[in-house]
């Protein structure tokens, strides 16, 4: 039977194994964990970066630092005994074979490999390729992504699979598609075997090297038409640079993005290519708080195994409701207590943000007019964050400080914790924890959003700009809110007053109206989720895997 190969540069399966640097490598992760559940015949393939995406270290003022602990792998996952090998600068990159096993809740397993370059005999230079993810110039990204790509498929086929299909998380994995025309598919085979999917308009989510570069490490491998390609697929630089998205785009079949509104923007980008929507969606049984998953085994009874059972939230008893709500709360109030010593008011409503810092996601939106939030919410609400920022990106860092420095002015009115080194873990804690998730990127940047559905699953209403996934899941006022309108011209101070505006007028007076009111937000929150997960994103995708000739 053939396998389909899903390839990603980054993979969040659990929270201590941080290969992953944020929704990306978390989504996939998930993915994974689905198509286990779904006992689809998938095998992930990956780099391990003995280093990972770092850790982040946060000073009183805000000031952002990382150091990189390293990762041993013996730790994490099985070492399979077996070896990769490569030519790469006149000599061979060697890499070491590590597997985890994702058990899906029938009993199916999906292995997914991480390729290891800390072997003996690399050289040192061979060696640093496997140490962090997204870390050093263009040289060594371009052969970071020559393993992933050539060498993943060499080790599927080293596995002995029959690859039937590859899917390919984003434009890091693109080598693959180049491999498969070396081995001998053509490039009809390629279309019709190949799903490709994009997940961000913003410009750094998109690899572009020199030509070049990477000519010296592909050689043969590199089609003579590539740039043409690369250029007909739509690229803005006309083909200057390699565009890794571009590539694939033009070599790959079918072609899809992360939301209905993400697809939309993608069509701008690649010129002629059908954009298909498959909304993301969270893994159920990963990213329900322990206390919600209880309430729902007692009351939604087979909800593990078939997660569309939760649109039957108004099933759920106040009481058993309120606090299982209530217990989820109280974690996170002892993790923030414990991590910044900041005391949460278990009576005010906690206000959650937390993603990658990257600048168009405008953390500090709310904080734009701290005289006015003062009047709306001193002594009524409080907020927790949480976030890296790309050691290289001084504006996500700059956001930081920002809320920090936010945070000092408020202090006597309106407590603020930031959660440092945000994982997996603490973003289990805090969609479960917080009351309402806030969420104001510049629309149409935001691809989907996934942190927004975990919070729904967990009961816990979205407040948010149209953008990504919310469009499709918002029902303003039943089970959340949306800011402003789907406006995609960037004001920021337009949508900083439609921030204040909501939580003045909608927020907080459903807030004060009780617990009638708010049980029945959060039983709509849920009942929502039951649309995004990863058992109905798996399901889209395999209308795709099933169309692999």
């Amino acid at each position: 039977m053939g396998v389909v190969g899903y390839f990603t540069a980054e993979i969040g399966l659990w929270s201590e194994l941080h290969t992953y640097s944020g929704g990306l490598g978390v989504l996939a992760g998930d993915h994974v964990k689905s198509a286990a559940d779904a006992g689809l015949p998938l095998v992930g393939v990956t780099l391990l970066y003995r280093e990972g995406y770092g850790r982040q270290h946060l000073d009183k003022d805000g000031i952002q630092t990382e150091t990189y602990a390293e990762i041993d792998p013996a730790n994490h996952l099985v070492d399979t005994g077996m070896d990769i090998s490569l030519p790469l600068d006149g000599t061979d990159l060697v890499a070491r074979i590590w597997k985890a096993e994702i058990n899906g809740i029938g009993g199916h397993v999906v292995p997914v490999y991480f390729m290891d370059t800390f072997h003996p005999q690399n050289s040192e230079e061979h060696r640093k390729l496997g140490l962090r993810l997204y870390g050093g110039d263009d040289s060594v990204r371009i052969r970071q992504e020559y393993l992933l790509g050539v060498g993943g498929v060499r080790l599927l086929n080293q596995l002995g699979h029959d690859i039937k299909g590859l899917h390919l998380n984003e434009g890091h994995c693109t080598f693959a598609l180049l491999e498969m025309l070396g081995q001998g598919w053509t490039r009809e085979q390629l279309a019709k075997r190949v799903l490709f999917t994009t997940h961000t308009p913003v410009p750094a989510g998109h690899d572009r090297f020199e030509w070049e570069a990477v000519e010296e490490v592909l050689g043969e491998l590199l089609p003579a038409d590539a740039r043409q390609l690369v250029k007909d697929a739509g690229d803005s630089e006309e083909g200057r640079r390699i565009s890794m998205s571009h590539l694939a785009v033009a070599l790959s079949g079918p072609v899809n993005a992360v939301s209905n509104l993400n697809a939309w923007v993608a069509s701008s980008m690649f010129a002629d290519h059908h954009i298909a929507p498959i909304t993301n969606g969270v893994h159920h049984l990963t990213w329900t708080s322990p206390a919600m998953a209880e309430l729902f085994d007692e009351h939604l009874p087979g909800w593990k195994e078939d997660p569309t059972k939760l649109a039957h939230a108004g099933r759920l008893p106040d009481d058993a409701l309120a606090g299982a709500r209530n217990s989820a709360r109280r974690v996170l109030r002892e993790l923030v207590q414990l991590s910044t010593g900041v005391r949460l008011d278990q009576n005010r409503l906690t206000i959650g943000f937390a993603r990658r810092f990257a600048t168009y996601k405008r953390a500090n939106l709310v904080f734009s007019d701290l005289e006015r939030l003062r009047e709306i919410g001193a002594g009524k609400i409080q907020f927790v964050f949480a976030g890296k920022a790309h050691p290289r990106d001084e504006g996500g860092k700059a956001l930081i400080k920002s809320i920090f420095d936010s945070a000092k002015d408020l202090v006597d009115e309106i407590p603020v914790a930031f959660l440092e080194d945000y994982s997996m873990a603490t973003g289990l804690a805090m969609t479960g924890g917080v009351d309402i998730w806030l969420n104001n990127p510049i629309r149409p940047l935001e691809a989907s959003g996934t942190s927004g559905m975990k919070a729904a699953m967990n009961g816990v209403p979205n407040c948010s700009i149209l953008d990504g996934w919310w469009p499709e899941g918002c029902e303003h006022g039943v089970n959340g809110w949306a800011i402003g309108e789907a406006d995609d011209d960037r004001d920021d101070v337009r949508d900083a007053q439609n921030v204040l505006d909501v939580l003045e007028k909608e927020v907080l007076p459903a807030w004060d109206e009780g617990a009638e009111k708010w049980n029945g937000m959060m039983r709509a929150s849920i009942a929502t989720s039951a649309r995004f997960t990863g058992a109905r994103m798996i399901s889209d995708y395999l209308r795709f895997y099933d169309s692999f000739e």
